[in-house]
C-alpha cells in the first residue's frame, strides 16, 4: 500500500483511538511524547495533523505512529495495519451490514474513491485559475483556507486522470453518471460528472471517513442548487464529540460551515447539519441518542415559515425519543438564515441570538409541545392550542430586590439569593397579581424551591389568596427556579478566581524565542533588552534577578531578597523583572495568612515564582515559605468532621520547589531568612536617581514607546515558556573556591554554584546534550549539559557585590555611611568628628546616626577620643581606614585568581580531565527528551 493511499484511508482520529487517546472538545490532549502536566498537543482533524506546543513534535497520522512505535519502519507498518482495519469497520448503526445481491455496501467500497476524488476537488479549489468558486465563497463569507471544502469543475475524469478501475469505482459511487442520449457529450465523453460546478462538502461517518458528498451549485440555478449522492449517508461536519453537552442543529450544510468559522461558537457548542427542513434523518437521530452527556439541543433554522414548522415537527420527534432533554430554539430574524447573517454581521449577533434562545415549553405531563410562534402562523383548520404563559423576565439589577414578572404574576425575591448552599434554594418572596392592585391579591412567604412537599402546600395556600389557578403559579415557580439556578451558577462562576491559562505559542513565536536563546553573547543581549522593557539602571541586579527567576524551572531554585531604604526602587526592580515571567508561573502576595499556604492544591506552587512585595509585613508566612525553600514541601494535619459528625484527621500537603523573591527596608534580616537567599542591595547613588528621573520625564512627555516595551515583555515570556527542565553539570566545580572572609560559607557556596548552573541552564539551546556511559533504568545514560568557563566568569561578575556584602561585618547601609564619612573627612582634612557635624552634613535623623555610630564603635571601626555625653557630645576618630578596600580587593582577587588557574589548566597540554559521554547538538525537541529521562 502506497503512503498516499494510507493517508487517504487512515484518519488521525483512528490512530488516536487505537492508542486509546481522547482529545478534549478543543482538540487538545496531553502530549504522549514528553512529560506533560497540561494539554499542549493540538489535533487538527480536518488536515489529519498534530502539533505539540511543548516539545515541538508535529506531523500527520503516519508520523504519530512513528513516534509511538519508536522507528519509521515500525510506524509505517502500524499505519498500514490501521489503514487496512479502517475499511472493515462496522456501519454507522453499529452492526456490520453484509452485501446483498449485486449491490455492494457503499460504506465498505466507496470510501476510498470518495476520499481520493475529494482530494482532487480540494486541489481544484486551491488552483489559481479557480476564480469563480472563490468569488462565490467570498460572497457567502466562507473561508476555504479554514474549512474543508472542494470544487468540482466536472473535469476530474478527463485527460486520463482516472484509470479504468478508478473510473468504474466513480460510476459505482455515483460520481460519474453514464450519458443516456445517443449523441456523446460535447467534450467527447460518455459520462456526466456528478455535482458539476459545485462547492463540495464531505459527509463523514463515525470513523471520520468520507462516505458521501454534498454539492452546492455556484451557477445560481434555482432548479438544481443542492446535490446529494444516491443512498445518502454520513453527517456534516462529522459525528459530534462523544462528550457533547450542547448541540446546535442547523437547517443547511452551508449554515453549519458558517458557524464553524467562529471559535466563540465552536468552543462551547457542537454543530450538526440537517439536510433541509425535511432532512433530520435516522442517522442524525441515532447519533444524537448515543451522546451520553447531552443536555441541550438548540434549533437554529431559517427565519421563515418552513423553518418554524420544521422546528416544531422535530421538537416532537426528539422529545419522544429523548425524554428529559432540554430543547431550545433560536428566533432567527425573519427572512434570514445563518449564512446571510454571517455575511451582514459580526460574530456578536450569533452570541446574542444564542444567549436569547427560547425554551421549548411542554405540558406538565411532558406530552404536548409548543414552540413560541406568532398567532398568524397557527392554521385555521387546526384546533387551537392550549394557552401558554409567556416566559417571564428576571430582573437582577438589584441583587437584594430581584423581580420576576409574567403576564399574570409578579414575584419579588427579598434579601437576595444564597450563593453558598447549592443543595437548597431558600428565598423570601412576595407574589402579587399583575392585573389588579388589590393588596389582598398578594402573599409573602419564605419557601425552599427544592422542598417539593412544602412547595406543594404553599402553592395551594397561595392560589387561594391570589384567587388564581394552580397551573399558573406552578409554571411561574418552575420557570423562576430555572432562572435562579442559571443566575446563581453564573454569579458563582464570576466570583471564582480566573487562573492564568498555560501560555500557547504559535510556531513563529516558538522559533523566534529559540533563535534568540541560540544567539551569541546571550547574556549581554538579555541585559540590554531588559533595559528596553523600562527597567532603568541596576544592570547587575536586574540580570541577576532575571536569572534567579529563571531558576524556578530547576530542581533547586534560587531565592532573592532586595534590600534598601524606602524609595530606593526595591519594589520597582522586582515588579519590572517579574513582568518578564509568564502569569501562570508566578504568585504575587500582598497579604496572606500562614495557614493559607497549606490550602493550595498539592502541586499548585510547584516551580512557581512567589513574589512578596514587603517582607516586613509578611512575617507570619515566612515559616512555611522557609520550609518550601529548604524541604520543598510543607504539610499540616488538621481535624475535620465526616458526614456522620465523627472527628477525624487529614493531612494537607503542598509540594515545591518554589522560587521566592521579596523586598525589605530592614538593614539586617533574620538570619534564617537571609541565609537561604541571595541578598541584593539597590544602587542609591545620585547618578542612578537622575537616570530614573530622566526616564520619568520622557514617560510624562510621551517619548517612551509603551507598545514596544510591552511587546518585548511578551517576548521574554515566550522565551521563558520554551525553556525546559534539563540537568546541569559543572566539570570545574571541584576547582572553585570562595574568599575565606565569607560568612556562612556553606550556603553561600551552594548559592554560588547554583548561579553558575542557572547561567548554563539559560544557555541550554547552545550546549550539547551528553549522556552518562552507564545506562540508567530508562535504558540510556543520564542526560545533561555542561558548564563552560564563560558561565563561571559571568557568575563571578554578577556575584562580586553579593559576596562582598556577605564578607562585610557591617550591613550595607552602615557600610555606605562609613565610606561616605571617611570620604568627607579626607576631603575636609579632618582627623576627628562630632555626631552633630555629621548630622548637619549628611542631613540624617539623629537616631539613625546614633545607631550607625554605635555599630561602628562596636566593631572597632571608630573610637571615642574626647567630648562628653551632655554638652558637645562625643568626639570620634576613624581607626580602620583601608579595611574595606582590602576586603574588596581580596574578594575580587580570589575569584579572578581561581578562574585564571582553571583557564591555565584547561589550556595546558593535558587539559582538564572530565568524564564525557557521547554528545550531539541540543535542540528544542530534544530538551523534552532530556526532561523525560530526568524524571
Amino acid at each position: 500500500m502506497e503512503i498516499t493511499e494510507i493517508k487517504a484511508r487512515l484518519s488521525l482520529q483512528t490512530v488516536l483511538k487505537h492508542y486509546e487517546i481522547q482529545p478534549d472538545r478543543n482538540g487538545m490532549l496531553r502530549c504522549p511524547f514528553h512529560a506533560d502536566d497540561t494539554a499542549s498537543l493540538k489535533v487538527y482533524p480536518k488536515t489529519n495533523t498534530f502539533n505539540c506546543f511543548g516539545c515541538g513534535k508535529n506531523g500527520d497520522q503516519i508520523e504519530f505512529c512513528t513516534l509511538k512505535e519508536g522507528s519509521k519502519h515500525k510506524g509505517l507498518l502500524k499505519a498500514t495495519e490501521l489503514a487496512g482495519e479502517a475499511l472493515s469497520q462496522p456501519s454507522p448503526k453499529g452492526k456490520e451490514q453484509k452485501p446483498t445481491g449485486d449491490k455492494p455496501d457503499r460504506h465498505e467500497n466507496h470510501t476510498e474513491i470518495l476520499t481520493h476524488i475529494f482530494e482532487s476537488f480540494k486541489n481544484g479549489l486551491n488552483h489559481p485559475v479557480s476564480v469563480k468558486p472563490k468569488e462565490y465563497l467570498k460572497g457567502r463569507n466562507l473561508d476555504y483556507t479554514r474549512l474543508e471544502l472542494g470544487y468540482n469543475s466536472g473535469q476530474f475524469h478527463h485527460r486520463g486522470q482516472l484509470g479504468e478501475t478508478d473510473k468504474q469505482s466513480c460510476i459505482n459511487a455515483g460520481l460519474l453518471i453514464p450519458y443516456n442520449g445517443s449523441v456523446p457529450n460535447a467534450n467527447g465523453t460518455t459520462y456526466t460528472a456528478f455535482a458539476k460546478d459545485c462547492i463540495i462538502f464531505p459527509l463523514r461517518d463515525k470513523q471520520n471517513r468520507i462516505v458521501s458528498i454534498y454539492g452546492r451549485s455556484i451557477t445560481n440555478n434555482d432548479k438544481s442548487k443542492h446535490y446529494y449522492l444516491k443512498d445518502r449517508q454520513g453527517l456534516y461536519p462529522g459525528y459530534p464529540n462523544p462528550n457533547t453537552t450542547k448541540l446546535i442543529l442547523t437547517e443547511a450544510i452551508i449554515d453549519t460551515a458558517s458557524l464553524l468559522q467562529m471559535p466563540e461558537i465552536t468552543e462551547e457548542y457542537e454543530l450538526l447539519s440537517c439536510y433541509g427542513t425535511n432532512g433530520l434523518t435516522e442517522e442524525h437521530k441515532a447519533v444524537i441518542k448515543e451522546l451520553p452527556n447531552l443536555e441541550e439541543i438548540i434549533f437554529f433554522f431559517d427565519g421563515d415559515k418552513a423553518g418554524s414548522e420544521a422546528v416544531k415537527k422535530y421538537q416532537k420527534e426528539l422529545l419522544n425519543e429523548l425524554p428529559g432533554i432540554k430543547l431550545t430554539a433560536i428566533e432567527t430574524p425573519e427572512g434570514e438564515d445563518i449564512n446571510s447573517l454571517s455575511v451582514a454581521y459580526d460574530t456578536e449577533i450569533f452570541i446574542h441570538l444564542l444567549e436569547s434562545r427560547k425554551l421549548v415549553l411542554s405540558s406538565a405531563e411532558g406530552k404536548e409541545l409548543s414552540f413560541l410562534t406568532e398567532e398568524s402562523e397557527i392554521q385555521e383548520n387546526e384546533p387551537p392550542p392550549e394557552p401558554v404563559i409567556t416566559t417571564g423576565k428576571l430582573n437582577t439589577r438589584n441583587p437584594d430586590f430581584i423581580t420576576y414578572t409574567t403576564e399574570e404574576l409578579q414575584i419579588i425575591i427579598l434579601g437576595g439569593i444564597n450563593l453558598q448552599q447549592l443543595d437548597r434554594l431558600r428565598i423570601t418572596v412576595k407574589i402579587s397579581r399583575t392585573d389588579t392592585g388589590d393588596p389582598l391579591h398578594s402573599i409573602r412567604h419564605t419557601i425552599d424551591l427544592y422542598h417539593a412537599d412544602y412547595l406543594e402546600k404553599f402553592i395551594g395556600k397561595a392560589c387561594e389568596q391570589l384567587e388564581t389557578g394552580t397551573t399558573v403559579l406552578k409554571r411561574a415557580l418552575a420557570e423562576l427556579t430555572q432562572h435562579i439556578e442559571q443566575y446563581r451558577l453564573s454569579k458563582i462562576e464570576s466570583l471564582k478566581e480566573q487562573k492564568p491559562q498555560t501560555r500557547q505559542l504559535s510556531e513563529q513565536r516558538y522559533l523566534k524565542a529559540i533563535n534568540y536563546l541560540k544567539s551569541p553573547k546571550l547574556m549581554e543581549r538579555t541585559n540590554s533588552d531588559i533595559g528596553r522593557t523600562g527597567m532603568i539602571g541596576e544592570e547587575n541586579n536586574r540580570l541577576l534577578m532575571y536569572l534567579v527567576f529563571t531558576s524556578r524551572l530547576r530542581e533547586q531554585p534560587l531565592h532573592v531578597i532586595s534590600l534598601g531604604s524606602s524609595g530606593t526602587g526595591k519594589t520597582y526592580l522586582q515588579e519590572k523583572i517579574s513582568e518578564l515571567i509568564p502569569e501562570q508561573d508566578k504568585l504575587e502576595i500582598t497579604i496572606l495568612s500562614e495557614n493559607a499556604f497549606y490550602y493550595f492544591d498539592r502541586k499548585e506552587l510547584k516551580h512557581k515564582l512567589v513574589l512578596i512585595e514587603d517582607m516586613d509585613g509578611a512575617e507570619n508566612v515566612l515559616y512555611p515559605l522557609r520550609e518550601l525553600q529548604s524541604k520543598m514541601k510543607i504539610s499540616k494535619t488538621i481535624p475535620i468532621k465526616d458526614s456522620k459528625g465523627n472527628m477525624k484527621t487529614i493531612t494537607l500537603k503542598v509540594e515545591g520547589p518554589i522560587c521566592l523573591a521579596g523586598t525589605t527596608t530592614k538593614e539586617r534580616l533574620y538570619e534564617d531568612n537571609a541565609n537561604r537567599s541571595l541578598l541584593v542591595y539597590l544602587d542609591n547613588s545620585p547618578q542612578h536617581k537622575e537616570r530614573i528621573m530622566d526616564y520619568q520625564r520622557k514617560l510624562s512627555a510621551g517619548k517612551v514607546n509603551g507598545s514596544e516595551e510591552n511587546e518585548l515583555k511578551e517576548f521574554f515570556k515566550d522565551m521563558q515558556t520554551v525553556l525546559k527542565p534539563v540537568r546541569v553539570r559543572n566539570p570545574y566545580a571541584e576547582l572553585l573556591k570562595l574568599p575565606e572572609y565569607i560568612f556562612k560559607p556553606l550556603r553561600t557556596n551552594a548559592h554560588y554554584l547554583a548561579v553558575i548552573e542557572t547561567i548554563t541552564f539559560y544557555h541550554q539551546y547552545q550546549r550539547a546534550v551528553k549522556y552518562d556511559k552507564s545506562p540508567s533504568h530508562a535504558g540510556v545514560g543520564e542526560a545533561y549539559i555542561e558548564t563552560t568557563l564563560e558561565d563561571i566568569e559571568w557568575a563571578n561578575h554578577l556575584l562580586k557585590d553579593v559576596l562582598l556584602a556577605k564578607s562585610d561585618e557591617l550591613a550595607k547601609a552602615e557600610r555606605s555611611f562609613f565610606e561616605s564619612l571617611k570620604n568627607w573627612m579626607e576631603g575636609n582634612n579632618k582627623t576627628s568628628f562630632y555626631a552633630k557635624q555629621i548630622r548637619d552634613v549628611f542631613r540624617m535623623h539623629p537616631s539613625k546616626i546614633k545607631r550607625y555610630l554605635y555599630s561602628l564603635s562596636t566593631y572597632n571601626f571608630i573610637r571615642i577620643t574626647g567630648g562628653n555625653r551632655f554638652k558637645s557630645g562625643f568626639e570620634y576618630e576613624v581607626i580602620a581606614t583601608d579595611e574595606y578596600k582590602n576586603l574588596e580587593n581580596a574578594v575580587n582577587t580570589v575569584l579572578d585568581t581561581v578562574l585564571e588557574e582553571i583557564k591555565q589548566k584547561t589550556s595546558g597540554s593535558g587539559g582538564l580531565q572530565v568524564a564525557h559521554g557521547q554528545n550531539r547538538p541540543l535542540n528544542g525537541k530534544e530538551i523534552n527528551k532530556i526532561n523525560a529521562v530526568v524524571q
